[in-house]
């Protein structure tokens, strides 16, 4: 697939390409989801499948999350260090 930036991807590549809005990343994939989460892929099919993740759109098979929900539902699930 070329993907109109002087690169040519493959059929198993474009798994890991994320969906572009005039520069910035708007969805992400399983996998970039996975790394932002520090989790494997399979862990975020799974929370998908649970409704555990905001943002999730589907494409024909393929999975996206919208970044700017996912960060935002990370920023509201976060809970204060305990104090020494």
């Amino acid at each position: 697939m070329n993907l109109g930036r002087g690169t040519t991807e493959t059929r198993a590549d474009s798994d890991e390409v994320a969906v572009m809005n005039t520069g910035s990343e708007l969805f992400l994939t399983a996998g970039e989801t996975a790394d932002l989460l520090r989790t494997t892929k399979q862990a975020i099919y799974s929370m998908i499948a649970r409704g555990q993740l905001p943002g999730v759109t589907r494409v024909g098979r393929r999975v996206l999350v919208r970044r700017e929900d996912l960060l935002h539902w990370l920023d509201q699930s976060r809970t204060p260090s305990p104090k020494e």
